[in-house]
């Protein structure tokens, strides 16, 4: 078995094995996601023992593969779900149903149903709302079983102001009126928690943001069981970010424990956290072949087979991944703009880049890719989706095929 004691907080790109990412791209062609989930494994181990007294779940949304959850859920993981899907995914990997975390937001009239038919068989399954409607509409279904409020602490922090879901109005009930809210969800329900996330990528000089936010959920919790209620959690989400520029330090995970568990305070309750990204992002590269170099006044352009329907963050959220020139990275590095073949300006992973000398063939890694990479991928301009390997010590293989343009076409109908 193997543990996280020893394992570096942090995957370089240069940490990985650069013989077997260029086997790899040989043998399965390229765009190709490269899931390690030994280093999931670990991930997970490391944040587990900064938090030895609380309840770690992984949030699904981050990876949703199966391979993932099932390597999770080896090694004692519960899961944290945000949709239906997800729901669904992580009961066919072997998740316990009553184990699972349903965190609504806004959610369709299919998902609500599916959700409050699972709990009513599973009566330890948690739909966490946050919305007084979305409760009114849990009790038309005749779901009267666990439930959690999300607040809205007001405070958000993250990498991008679109993952600072802390001061989003669309996530949780603002502060001030949970504990109305918590007065009126007994009558109906078995209130067990509540649920806060303030936002995603968080390092260092967010911490105090985040740790504001905490001490105000936590003041909450303190107020609402004065008040009579019985909580069993107080799930404060994840957000714990990893560091995507080389020259960012990586979290120290005991000192990370100790300032959330100052912050928290005294609790009758349990602490509960769902960390996603931490979990896998440096757990998966991508590896992509250059086509193309082009001279231009301003740049080299380097053309890629990968694309923003392989990987969306650099376009969506302005991201930054590293890339790394995989088959010479001993060559001199040069300033270069990566993009791929899609009719878009959006389509560049990265503008003035030192990147060893590239060459037409040479294979590139991008890094950081294992959150929100796979997940996001589209088949825009009819590109089917890459395949996805997973490797384990010796051990590889193919955990998602290479789509073909019959898999685009299929849902079609004449």
């Amino acid at each position: 078995m193997d543990s996280s004691a020893g394992s570096p907080p942090v995957r370089r790109l240069a940490d990985w094995d650069h013989d077997r990412l260029g086997a790899l791209a040989d043998r399965y062609g390229t765009p190709l996601y490269v899931l390690d989930t030994a280093r999931v494994r670990e991930n997970y181990r490391r944040f587990a023992a900064a938090f030895p007294d609380a309840h770690v779940m992984y949030a699904a949304k981050a990876h949703t593969g199966r391979a993932v959850l099932e390597t999770l859920l080896s090694v004692g993981a519960d899961i944290e779900c945000a949709a239906r899907g997800e729901l669904q995914r992580a009961i066919d990997a072997g998740a316990d149903p009553d184990t699972l975390q349903y965190t609504a937001v806004n959610p369709p009239a299919g998902d609500l149903d599916y959700a409050a038919d699972l709990g009513a068989d599973n009566p330890g399954l948690t739909i966490t709302a946050g919305a007084r409607d979305t409760f009114d509409r849990l009790a038309d279904r005749g779901y009267d079983g666990r439930v959690a409020i999300r607040v809205n602490p007001g405070i958000g922090t993250g990498h991008h102001e679109k993952v600072a879901t802390g001061k989003d109005a669309k996530f949780g009930i603002p502060a001030e009126q949970v504990a109305d809210v918590a007065a009126d969800v007994p009558e109906r329900f078995d209130i067990a928690g509540l649920h806060a996330h303030v936002g995603s990528g968080v390092l260092r000089d967010d911490l105090d943001d985040h740790c504001r936010a905490i001490e105000r959920v936590a003041d909450l919790a303190r107020e609402i069981e004065a008040d009579g209620a019985d909580l069993e959690f107080v799930d404060i989400g994840g957000g714990f970010g990893v560091p995507y520029r080389e020259d960012e330090d990586p979290l120290d995970m005991e000192t990370v424990g100790e300032r959330v568990r100052e912050a928290a305070g005294d609790l009758d309750a349990r602490l509960a956290l769902e960390p996603g990204r931490y979990v896998v992002a440096d757990a998966e590269v991508i590896l992509t072949r250059i086509n193309t170099i082009k001279e231009a006044p301003s740049s080299t352009v380097v053309g890629v087979d990968a694309s923003l329907a392989t990987l969306i963050r650099p376009a969506m959220f302005d991201a930054y991944h590293p890339i790394r020139n995989v088959t010479a990275p001993e060559r001199g590095p040069e300033p270069v703009a990566v993009g791929g073949p899609c009719c878009t300006s959006a389509d560049v992973f990265c503008t003035d880049r030192p990147v060893a000398r590239p060459e037409r063939g040479d294979l590139l890694a991008i890094g950081n890719a294992g959150a929100y990479g796979y997940e996001l991928a589209s088949q825009f301009h009819s590109q089917p989706r890459p395949a996805e390997v997973s490797i384990d010590g010796d051990e590889t293989r193919v955990v998602r095929r290479r789509e073909t343009l019959d898999d685009v076409t299929r849902v079609e109908q004449e």
